[in-house]
């Protein structure tokens, strides 16, 4: 995973009323925290975070060069924690950032992503979208890879069967299945299953001046 840099604000002014003047500013409100030192309260630039995100995954490492209100600057480095998006307008409204140092390790979830074609007349199950690692901070992988190709009704991929990038280790338990290949249904116990679900329901019938 590469590194990036923004340049960021210190927020002085809190609550959902400021939160909002921050977005309109074409901001994000975040917040920093960790290692014991107190929470710090930034605005990242939206386009340029945005942009991070869609080319670094959601676990990505930022180093911050943090504007001083006194006029003296900082450089943070810091781990994508959580990114809160609005639930309608897919907007970033918050997030929250770690900070972290070269050389330490931090767990994060890893998206797990398939590649390849299962067996014809198979269906494929994906139990777990993401497995948490342990890696350094500064070499997070972005996602996962696991090869479905040709694999036969049967198959079960386990967490320990993901195959993690050298110094990454798995944090989710090694036996949680991630992935379930199964013989697909036929259209005649497809049909069947419709049969079944649809048994006993009884239809109301329409008033009349008989049974009113």
């Amino acid at each position: 995973m590469s590194e990036v840099r923004l340049t960021v604000e210190p927020r002085t002014e809190f609550g959902k009323g400021a939160a909002r003047r921050t977005r309109r500013a074409g901001k994000i409100p975040a917040v920093l925290y960790g290692h014991g030192v107190d929470p710090r309260h930034l605005a990242l630039p939206a386009i340029e975070f945005a942009r991070v995100i869609r080319e670094n995954g959601q676990n990505a490492v930022i180093t911050l060069d943090v504007k001083g209100t006194d006029g003296a600057d900082a450089t943070q480095l810091a781990l994508t924690k959580t990114v809160t998006f609005h639930p309608l307008k897919n907007y970033i409204e918050h997030v929250d950032l770690l900070v972290v140092q070269r050389g330490e390790k931090v767990t994060v979830d890893v998206p797990v992503v398939l590649t390849g074609q299962s067996a014809p007349g198979t269906l494929v199950t994906q139990e777990l979208d993401t497995v948490q690692v342990e890696a350094e901070a500064t070499h997070l992988p972005e996602q996962l890879e696991v090869s479905i190709d040709g694999a036969a009704a049967g198959t079960q991929i386990a967490a320990s069967q993901v195959s993690l990038p050298q110094g990454s280790t798995l944090v989710t338990d090694p036996e949680a299945l991630v992935v379930v290949v199964a013989e697909a249904p036929s259209e005649a116990a497809m049909e069947a299953t419709v049969d079944v679900e649809g048994a006993g329901v009884v239809e109301d019938k329409p008033e009349t001046p008989e049974n009113a």
